[in-house]
């Protein structure tokens, strides 16, 4: 993947659904805020591409999609995304922060049987994160957090898929630059203070 070399920081969290990566992202967003930088926080897949469109469907069970062209259609998002919002951003000094990214394309695409190493070249060309934060949660207790929701389950909310999606994440230090875990089973306030330990290198 390529570094950043633009003035502005670019931060990811990751973790599996229900790990409160979400949460987490707002929280960050506005201590950075409180901290004088200008923030903008994102989210991937997007609501703002057509490829963005079709796999928020997709994952709600409103449109059906092959594994390999699902990830097809993540890439296209991902780089309108960086196109459009996140290198104009980082351009201007900005911070942006996004709750999933790259990362999370390679881990949920080896959850649907693709080979790993091709989903990594199908993202080679995009920028490196200054940081990326795991949220390490265990998939028991992952589930339990998502069934407390009350909310359908989406396409890879399932104990299955995600005990393979978190095998790529368990590896993500050692296949990626500045990527971080933290546990996430802590309380959201303890969590969150890992994660300003992380990001004041970046400060």
């Amino acid at each position: 993947m390529i570094k950043n070399s633009f003035s502005g920081k670019f931060i990811v969290i990751e973790g599996l659904d229900g790990s409160g990566k979400s949460v987490q992202a707002e929280l960050l967003a506005k201590y950075l805020q409180e901290k004088g930088k200008v923030v903008i926080l994102k989210t991937e897949p997007t609501t703002e591409s057509e490829a963005g469109i079709k796999i928020r469907k997709i994952l709600k069970g409103e449109m059906q999609a092959e594994p390999m062209e699902r990830q097809k259609l993540f890439v296209q998002d991902r780089a309108e995304h960086l196109e459009n919002k996140v290198i104009p951003a980082l351009k201007e000094g900005k911070f942006v922060v996004c709750s999933r990214y790259t990362f999370s394309t390679i881990a949920y695409g080896h959850s649907d049987d693709l080979d790993v190493f091709e989903l990594v070249k199908m993202n080679k060309d995009f920028l490196l994160p200054d940081a990326t934060i795991v949220i390490n949660v265990s998939v028991k207790e992952c589930i339990k957090r998502i069934e407390k929701r009350g909310e359908a389950k989406e396409l890879f909310e399932k104990e299955k898929k995600l005990i393979k999606v978190n095998e790529i994440y368990q590896k993500l230090p050692t296949m990626f630059e500045n990527v971080i875990m933290i546990d996430g089973e802590k309380s959201i306030p303890e969590v969150f203070e890992e994660i300003k330990k992380v990001v004041g290198n970046l400060l």
